[in-house]
């Protein structure tokens, strides 16, 4: 009986916990963002300070016994300075140090190496300056160019907002057709010969709301409500102007018929009838 009461109080959602697309503002953002959300932050990423096992199950060389398998991720630590940088995966990896044998090991950071170099995209046409680590110009090479390498890149590999917005960024140019090369038209197929083939992965509203934090795409969307709300008051004000026009235009046209009435001896409570407003009696 427990059991029952307690699964009909979960189907009422009592024990459910809501997430950042539940409430507030979160609850209003689009379906295109939820999908690169998922892709950012609940998409688990490549292993990169460790190799993990394929199977469930493993024979120790020591003892033949067979032991399960365990890929356990590293603890890593991402500073706000990785969001400005491309650290190709590569993060602070928080753990323990054993110096002496006869002592107890210490708390211990590595940290990746990093260096300032030059980036080039073709489909954007720019040179970057910006901090990478060796992974990073590796993944580069290997995928044959920075462009290749930020577009075969899941979000969740990419990690920080400098790559997601360049991937954005080369995604909307792509879509408008390359204009960076509008005077070269050759160079355009080429471009879209290359490189389109990544499009298909998205809709134009998923590459519009690609790449933004959670606080940038709530800002986002307050900020179309607000616009979407003026538009809304201002139709209203045009409405209740226009209304105002033509109430004044039929008094106008009233009052020139009543005019006329009477010059031509009509009854002049006739006006009277066209402003059932007025409440002057008749003597």
């Amino acid at each position: 009986m427990a059991s029952n009461a307690v699964q009909s109080v979960k189907k009422l959602g009592v024990f459910e916990r809501k997430g950042l697309f539940d409430k507030g503002v979160g609850a209003l953002l689009p379906e295109a963002y939820k999908k690169f959300y998922k892709e950012w932050k609940l998409t688990e990423p490549t292993a990169v300070h460790y190799i993990p096992e394929v199977g469930k199950w493993k024979r120790d060389d020591l003892t033949g016994e067979a032991v399960p398998i365990q890929n356990i991720p590293l603890p890593l630590l991402y500073p706000k300075e990785h969001n400005r940088q491309l650290w190709g995966g590569e993060a602070v990896i928080q753990g323990f140090q054993l110096r002496d044998k006869h002592r107890r090991r210490v708390p211990h950071f590595w940290f990746p190496v990093l260096k300032r170099s030059v980036v080039y995209s073709e489909v954007l046409n720019k040179f970057f300056s910006v901090i990478v680590t060796d992974r990073t110009i590796q993944l580069i090479n290997a995928n044959y160019g920075f462009d290749h390498y930020i577009l075969k890149t899941p979000a969740c590999d990419l990690k920080s907002l400098l790559a997601l917005g360049l991937k954005r960024k080369i995604l909307k140019e792509l879509e408008a057709g390359c204009p960076s090369y509008k005077d070269d038209p050759v160079i355009q197929s080429q471009l879209a010969e290359k490189y389109n083939k990544y499009l298909e992965a998205y809709t134009s509203d998923e590459i519009d709301w690609y790449g933004f934090s959670f606080t940038e795409a709530c800002n986002r969307i307050k900020k179309q409500m607000e616009e979407g709300q003026q538009k809304i008051a201002f139709k209203h004000m045009y409405r209740a102007e226009l209304i105002d026009k033509l109430r004044a235009a039929k008094l106008e046209e009233a009052m020139g018929q009543s005019l006329k009435s009477n010059e031509s001896g009509l009854d002049p409570t006739w006006l009277r009838k066209m402003i059932p407003f007025s409440k002057k009696k008749e003597t």
